[in-house]
């Protein structure tokens, strides 16, 4: 069975508003979820190895890993 934490239980692990995490949904650059429902204004759950899979590929060691990162992501 997959376990599902809530909007608001993932915003507080990012340390974000929901609001931030509505917006990077529709921005398509926050970590995956799951819509519960059949239309767009369903419940929206997290998988906790999403959100630790999401934090994961942002642990950068300087930041200039970070920009190579970046510009490697802004080229796909």
């Amino acid at each position: 069975m997959t376990i599902l934490i809530s909007s608001a239980q993932a915003a507080v692990a990012l340390g974000v508003k929901i609001q931030t995490l509505r917006a990077w949904r529709v921005q398509g650059k926050g970590p995956r979820y799951v819509r519960l429902g059949d239309n767009r204004l369903g419940r929206v759950g997290y998988r906790p190895e999403d959100v630790a899979a999401w934090i994961d590929a942002r642990v950068a060691a300087s930041t200039s890993e970070e920009t190579v990162r970046a510009a490697a992501g802004a080229s796909e």
